[in-house]
């Protein structure tokens, strides 16, 4: 079967498509997923993707964007899976017809890391609104991506709640990159700057320098991911059936024990919580 056949095949169940369709997939049937950066560079997706390809002969290709962008992809019938972490904006995908049901895949949560002057005074913090007034009542440096990612839209509603004019901030004391978590984490640590970042992404960086978790274990900063089929009537050329089998497989047993087994240096990165 070509790929262009594969990839129009009609959607099945998951379990009449391994019945019926799975004999005749080729090694080089392929399925585009649009993820976050926080899911490829903390190497959870290196680690998880070879045992779904050994066990289904689907490959995985990935795009590593942030959320914003990866939902705008998405929407353009980009890619056949979307794998995110910005519950509402995934909601109104689903809600406008661009995606066929969201499901929760698992989850971590967000910290607040900064030099070690700390000259915010929030080290040790567990409330990441009050840190976040007294970043900017100091005038501290802050970097944020300002990328339209899962990561900044959790921040935007942080600073919202805290009352800050992000406007009148820009390019003084409040620094934004446009770019990916790991290079505004290289960035802000190198202008000695706080930044919210997933704690799996912090854990798995190598370019820490001083920098050390400020903020943490406030319930505002938990982290949840979702995945989600686009919708084929939208988008014809999405492989609709290869795309279901691997939402299945990540939120059935087998893909929930590797993401729960995935850790560094004996850290669990991500706490699966399919339902």
């Amino acid at each position: 079967m070509s790929n262009l056949k594969c990839r129009r095949a009609p959607l099945l169940g998951a379990a009449a498509f391994f019945a019926v369709v799975s004999p005749v997939f080729a090694l080089d049937s392929f399925i585009v997923v649009q993820s976050t950066t926080s899911t490829q560079n903390s190497g959870l997706l290196d680690s998880i993707l070879p045992g779904f390809t050994a066990e289904t002969e689907i490959e995985v290709r990935i795009v590593a964007v942030g959320t914003g962008q990866a939902i705008k992809n998405a929407q353009n019938g980009d890619g056949d899976v979307l794998l995110v972490h910005a519950k509402a904006a995934e909601e109104a995908f689903v809600a406008k017809g661009w995606g066929v049901e969201r499901h929760d895949v698992m989850y971590n949560d967000f910290v607040i890391v900064g030099p070690p002057a700390d000259p915010a005074g929030i080290a040790g913090m567990s409330d990441a609104v009050a840190a976040l007034r007294k970043i900017a009542d100091a005038n501290a440096i802050y970097a944020s991506r300002g990328d339209d990612s899962g990561t900044h839209k959790a921040e935007l509603r942080l600073w919202a709640e805290a009352g800050v004019d992000l406007a009148a901030a820009s390019g003084g004391w409040y620094r934004e990159t446009g770019s990916g978590m790991g290079a505004t984490l290289n960035a802000g640590i190198g202008m000695g700057a706080y930044i919210l970042t997933d704690r799996a992404t912090w854990i798995s960086f190598g370019n820490k320098a001083d920098h050390q978790i400020s903020v943490e274990e406030d319930p505002k900063l938990f982290n949840q991911y979702g995945v989600i089929l686009v919708n084929p009537e939208k988008h014809p050329n999405v492989n609709a059936d290869a795309g279901q089998i691997f939402i299945d497989w990540l939120t059935g047993n087998a893909g929930q024990a590797a993401i729960a087994d995935y850790k560094i240096d004996g850290q669990q990165l991500f706490f699966p919580n399919a339902r």
